[in-house]
């Protein structure tokens, strides 16, 4: 049987290496409480199994002591004297009453919203394709447009964004659009430049033909000093009568 003489500060060294990654995930999962990453994790307004036949059988109970899952409201009589919370709906989203979440957890950076008279906190993030026009803070991980006291628009973009190893990603600055349409205007300009050069080249190339061949329509007469003035209007003159306006024919 071989024996491994290494010493054991180099055994040490070993794990240290090895387990940097571990050890920054364990820290990050002491940071939140246990209940929390298994709370947004679950599907709620589903149909509970226990309770099918039940005229109120919707699972929108979590229980924080538990972390089994969630809870339709019969389903919280075997949970007496433990802290549930009740999730709640907003366009097709989970969301929780800041008054009931801030007790048992630290929401600070995430931005609330007031729905129905009362203020409540996003559990996962919500994606934004394209932030509105004036926006010019936006969540740290979805890029979900925000108020400028908020660095997050959910639970979820919070953990994410406060971990070790999350890196924020780049935010594309307006100037970079402008310096594109700046160099999609430049050919077009050139382009103008050019059909102007060859026009002037065209009407060199006419004006040497004009004294061999006439043209058949009448060249243009020289501007003059009365059509140069703008906004002057001709003067009627004093009307005249016809010659033969006044005769009388008799018969």
């Amino acid at each position: 049987m071989a024996i491994d003489h290494a010493s054991p500060l180099a055994l040490k060294s070993r794990g240290d290496t090895g387990g940097a990654g571990c050890e920054e995930e364990e820290a990050g999962n002491q940071r939140w409480p246990p209940w929390l990453k298994p709370l947004l994790a679950t599907s709620f307004f589903v149909q509970c199994r226990v309770h099918a036949d039940a005229h109120k059988s919707e699972c929108n109970m979590y229980c924080l002591d538990c972390a089994n899952g969630a809870l339709c409201p019969l389903c919280l009589a075997g949970h007496r004297g433990h802290h549930a919370i009740q999730v709640r709906r907003s366009s097709y989203h989970d969301v929780v009453r800041a008054s009931e979440i801030q007790r048992v957890l630290d929401i600070g950076g995430v931005q609330t919203y007031v729905i129905n008279s009362a203020r409540v906190v996003f559990l996962n993030e919500r994606p934004q394709p394209r932030p509105g026009k004036g926006v010019t803070n936006t969540c740290e991980v979805c890029e979900r447009g925000l108020l400028d006291t908020f660095r997050f628009c959910s639970l979820g973009c919070k953990i994410v964004g406060t971990s070790g190893g999350y890196r924020p990603r780049k935010k594309q600055s307006c100037s970079g659009g402008s310096g594109s349409k700046k160099k999609k205007r430049a050919p077009l300009k050139d382009a103008r430049s050019e059909s102007e050069h060859s026009c002037t080249s065209t009407s060199g190339g006419s004006s040497d033909k004009s004294s061999v061949v006439q043209s058949f329509t009448p060249s243009t007469p020289p501007s003059t000093s009365s059509s140069c003035r703008t906004g002057s209007k001709r003067r009627k003159g004093v009307p005249h009568r016809s010659p033969f306006g006044s005769l009388i024919v008799e018969l």
